[in-house]
């Protein structure tokens, strides 16, 4: 076992977003402190909350102690009022004395000096690590095994194909998944109507599709962690296990089960929705209710698309035209969920400290 040289060792950075090289970091620091503490300083107009920025440390080094702060001075390494700003809100989240500060810039020397601890400088110029926050927020694709799984699953666009029986949502879903390279999501209700007790021809109850969601989630959830681009395929949803609830159990009958899922839905909306056309052919496949109430379930995904704010597009045709219509929908979608705002250390002094102002008052928060 490697012999620990200190007993507290400090990491801080802006972590916009966590890559490699931070974790690189931070794990030097683990192996040579008995206890470290990461602090999350984020700018208030940074894009990428606080609290994300946690989470994400904490799942990739679970024995680090996380904490974070809203810091909004100016970054000017020649400023002696800018260095007691940051210095105050460092020290300020400690929770005892420090005896080294990790860091790979220079700044670092400076930041022990005023804590009273020693400099470890590690992978100086980024030689090992050849990546920056910069570089990823200008073309996260380009740089996606940088990221953690953790961090991946936040930047993926989740694109969500849905539609009435027989329009070919799985069929476009596994399409899409195939054209860009990526993951895509099977429908876990169907697989539940195949097991269930008493099959398909047993009455539905309202905690059966609070399971079909949770299931759902999961699978969503431990996909996202893995997609090798930052793009999502699922095939149904929330929103649309809301809507076969309302089908074949009601909403009269069940108005607070009925809530509950419209709830979780508004909860987990994705990117962009993709509404498979019911303009061709019905086909049974021993499952589905029947081509009678095809285009009025259609109707109702129409409706309540158009009422709530996830942007979606209806495609049809075939195959291959609808994939055609979907890609660059599903383009914007990623640009979207990829933008990042500028951090405050890349505005002018004067516009930095406009927007210090502005901030003033701005409570620090722990996470």
């Amino acid at each position: 076992m490697r012999e620990r040289r200190f007993d507290h060792g400090l990491v801080i950075g802006k972590f916009y977003p966590l890559h490699a090289g931070h974790s690189h970091l931070i794990r030097e620091a683990l192996r040579a402190s008995d206890k470290v503490t990461v602090q999350v300083l984020a700018a208030s107009v940074e894009s990428v909350p606080l609290q994300t920025r946690v989470d994400w440390i904490r799942d990739e080094h679970p024995t680090a102690r996380v904490v974070a702060a809203i810091d909004d001075a100016p970054v000017d390494f020649a400023s002696e009022a800018a260095w007691d700003a940051h210095t105050a809100i460092i020290a300020g989240l400690l929770d005892g004395p420090v005896d080294a500060v990790f860091t790979s810039d220079e700044y670092g020397a400076e930041l022990a000096r005023r804590l009273g601890a020693q400099w470890v400088q590690v992978d100086a110029g980024r030689e090992r690590n050849p990546v920056s926050g910069t570089a990823i927020r200008a073309d996260p694709a380009a740089h996606w095994h940088e990221l953690s799984p953790a961090v991946r699953a936040s930047l993926t666009a989740r694109v969500v194909v849905l539609g009435a029986e027989s329009t070919g949502s799985t069929t476009l879903a596994e399409a899409l998944a195939d054209a860009c390279h990526t993951a895509w999501v099977p429908e876990y209700g169907r697989e539940l109507s195949l097991t269930r007790e008493g099959g398909l021809d047993a009455p539905w109850r309202s905690d059966e599709f609070d399971l079909i969601v949770d299931r759902q989630i999961a699978w969503e959830d431990a996909a996202l962690r893995r997609v090798p681009v930052p793009l999502l395929v699922c095939d149904t949803d929330v929103l649309a296990t809301a809507l076969w609830h309302e089908r074949y159990v009601g909403t009269a009958d069940a108005p607070a089960a009925t809530e509950r899922l419209l709830a979780r839905a508004r909860a987990h909306r994705p990117d962009l929705y993709l509404l498979t056309g019911d303009e061709i052919p019905f086909v049974q496949d021993g499952t589905r209710d029947g081509e009678h109430i095809r285009h009025a379930m259609q109707d109702r995904f129409r409706d309540v698309l158009a009422a709530q704010d996830v942007p979606w597009a209806e495609v049809r045709g075939d195959i291959a035209a609808r994939v055609a219509a979907s890609l660059p929908l599903i383009d914007a979608a990623i640009a979207r969920r990829l933008s990042f705002t500028a951090p405050l250390e890349g505005r002018p002094h004067d516009e930095q400290l406009a927007l210090q102002a502005a901030a003033a008052g701005t409570v620090i928060g722990h996470g």
